[in-house]
């Protein structure tokens, strides 16, 4: 199996090197740069698996890295940040990442983070291969298309239209999709959305929903998921 490559950029250089060992001994192939502009060119050469970014790094902060990762690029992105309660969490995850750690930060809380990451990244990528020959004579909902108006969700070939025009999503933002059109008309609470979507089996931070939720409805209509004040999300039928 290939090994996972991982961009850490942080500038701090006690943090960046016992982060980069603890990646290392858990299998990782760790490229560390210490801000990022360094950063965003490693990003560019070595096209790794997953980016993991300290949003206060000089020259180009974490956040902005992140924008312009996401402008090219859909491979995942975490975020590492101080503060818990701190406002570049929402920038960062608003900016296209797709979960955030707080520092300090356990080792093995990291790997987790990363590796549910992924998961959802394996997942929610590309079409699947059907069998030969038949498929155009299958009607929509045999091949896995729901539609919701004008959005048509392709559960087969991991595609989404809306108006019959391409949407583009992460695949965070699709396992979202995905969860919402398996519910139609159901009222789905944020903790079900962290365990089912973010692979979270404790109580997390709802503010990654949100922020998602927010990020889909640009994308799919902002009517099209509708807020239940004090339960969660629905997805309109």
């Amino acid at each position: 199996m290939a090994e996972t490559h991982v961009l850490f950029v942080e500038d701090d250089d006690v943090i960046r090197e016992a982060t980069t060992l603890a990646l290392e001994r858990d299998g990782f192939v760790v490229t560390a740069m210490p801000d990022g502009l360094s950063g965003l060119e490693s990003f560019r050469a070595d096209q790794p698996d997953i980016a993991l970014l300290d949003v206060m790094v000089p020259g180009m902060d974490g956040v902005s890295l992140c924008r312009r990762i996401r402008d090219e690029s859909t491979v995942p992105v975490i975020m590492l940040s101080a503060r818990a309660d701190s406002i570049d969490v929402v920038l960062g995850l608003e900016a296209g990442a797709d979960d955030y750690v707080t520092k300090p930060f356990d080792g093995s809380v990291l790997v987790a983070r990363i590796r549910a990451v992924l998961r959802r990244f394996d997942h929610s990528g590309g079409p699947q291969n059907g069998g030969p020959g038949s498929a155009h004579d299958m009607s929509d909902a045999e091949r896995g298309v729901l539609s919701f108006g004008d959005l048509e969700v392709d559960t087969e070939g991991m595609e989404v239209r809306r108006s019959g025009a391409a949407v583009a999503l992460t695949p965070t933002e699709m396992r979202l999709l995905l969860e919402f059109s398996s519910a139609p008309g159901t009222v789905l609470s944020r903790d079900r959305l962290l365990e089912r979507v973010w692979d979270y089996d404790w109580g997390g931070d709802t503010r990654v929903v949100d922020v998602h939720v927010q990020r889909l409805r640009t994308k799919i209509g902002q009517d099209r998921i509708e807020t239940v004040r004090g339960f969660g999300y629905k997805l309109k039928a």
